[in-house]
């Protein structure tokens, strides 16, 4: 064996056998929280990726990795890298790695290992640490709430469990872990990003979600070098990201799709209705639609009867087929392609829109469409399932659709034609002399399908 070899096999990177831990699982113990004044008064959270060296504003703040975890990898596999950044902080909670119901037995148990090693070692190291609790279904009880000593203070948040983005809340399940996590750990304090539920007991340290987040720090850093490796995803940089709070925070338990889809917006409940029904609505352009609703009350197909958002792409009427399941789980995504109805390939006109024994119903949402993105990733979600949005900005009307590469932005006549492979090519699409993704919260929305 070369001594390289060996430096390998024997390295704390590879073994991680340092903090032995206690029972079969030797799971690592992180040490209680030695609580100094004042720790907890006004707390407010900062998150991991908005931490930097050069940081003289935010220091009052303790450290959350409520993030996806891809932000955040780098603490464990470089875990010595960030702690002299870290420890300028306040406290750190232990870092979350995500405890989804869907995923694999083995990869929860991996998460808490990681979440209570690396608290752990920063402990070692001198930093102040609160474990972050986290949980599965009941079956991961047994393991989830292990490394963490009885009376410590920890650190939850609710914001996954929450109603949120046209999810129906998980309380039913975070409370079941919450109430075990009291019962088993007896915990001191419970600091709680994001609003309680009313049923949650205990002595509860609320942050507040809003005030905590990046809109009420007074900076706003841009992309560094060093978190590429936090970025990288299946092999590729992910450097044009959005921050956008919603869409950052808040991972991590839970469903990995989300709770259940409910509407949200007045033009949602055309998606849902009675078995069998054919609804027409109206969109804020005049569009018609007419949306067929299938054996178990959910949307399964959807006439446009128009040529928008581009006439070279679509006939009218044209029609799309919805499903549940992908690109977003459980939500209305319409298929692609759509189908057209080309006069030299039906010659007799588009085939009849059949109602499923059902009856014909009208719904005007004409006027309740919203007018705006409020988000880059409203925007991009959007387009992700399946929309063909329409938009003003300074007085010309552009649309995108869906392309054989990928996504087609245009003027509404299909003119000034630009082809794209993802949504973030789309947002760096000119409209007039500004940059699409400048805007895109700002330009008048005239119809957005989903």
């Amino acid at each position: 064996m070369t001594e390289e070899n060996y430096s390998y096999r024997t390295s704390q990177t590879l073994l991680r056998n340092q903090f032995p831990g206690k029972g079969k699982l030797k799971i690592p113990i992180i040490p209680k929280f030695q609580e100094k004044a004042g720790d907890f008064d006004d707390l407010l959270l900062i998150g991991f990726d908005k931490t930097h060296l050069e940081d003289q504003n935010h220091l009052e703040r303790m450290v959350h990795f409520f993030l996806y975890d891809y932000r955040f990898e780098r603490v464990w596999k470089n875990p010595d890298n960030d702690i002299e950044k870290l420890s300028r902080y306040r406290a750190v909670l232990s870092p979350d790695f995500s405890m989804y119901l869907e995923m694999a037995p083995v990869m929860q148990l991996y998460n808490v290992f990681r979440n209570r090693w690396c608290g752990a070692y920063w402990a070692s190291k001198g930093l102040r640490v609160i474990p972050t609790v986290n949980w599965g279904d009941e079956s991961t009880f047994d393991f989830c709430f292990e490394g963490i000593e009885k009376g410590s203070v920890v650190a939850v948040s609710t914001y996954m469990a929450s109603e949120h983005d046209n999810r129906q809340d998980q309380k039913e399940w975070f409370m079941a872990g919450y109430n075990e996590m009291l019962r088993r750990i007896e915990p001191e304090k419970i600091v709680c990003y994001n609003t309680p539920f009313p049923e949650m007991q205990g002595n509860i340290i609320y942050v507040d979600y809003e005030r905590s987040s990046w809109r009420y720090m007074n900076y706003e850093r841009g992309f560094q070098k060093e978190d590429l490796e936090s970025f990288k995803i299946g092999g590729s940089f992910y450097a044009n990201y959005d921050t956008i709070e919603p869409y950052l925070i808040g991972k991590g338990g839970g469903s990995a799709y989300g709770g259940e889809w409910k509407p949200s917006k007045p033009e949602d409940f055309r998606f849902v209705g009675t078995p069998g029904e054919v609804k027409v609505s109206y969109a804020k352009d005049g569009t018609k639609i007419e949306t067929k609703i299938g054996e178990d009350g959910r949307a399964v197909a959807e006439r446009h009867y128009t040529t928008s958002p581009n006439p070279k792409y679509h006939s009218n009427p044209h029609d799309h087929k919805i499903n549940w399941e992908s690109p977003r789980h459980g939500m209305p995504n319409f298929e692609k392609p759509h189908i057209n109805y080309w006069p030299e390939d039906y010659p007799d006109g588009a085939p009849e829109f059949k109602k499923l024994g059902g009856f014909m119903m009208k719904y005007d949402f004409a006027g309740m469409e919203t007018d705006h993105f409020k988000t880059i990733s409203e925007f991009k979600e959007c387009i992700i399932r399946g929309g063909e949005p329409v938009f003003a900005w300074n007085g010309t009307v552009y649309g995108v659709c869906f392309s054989e590469s990928g996504y087609c932005i245009a003027h509404a006549d299909g003119n000034f034609e630009k082809l794209c492979r993802t949504p973030d090519d789309v947002l760096e699409y000119m409209v007039g002399n500004d940059r699409l993704r400048d805007v895109i919260t700002r330009v008048t929305v005239l119809n957005r399908t989903i």
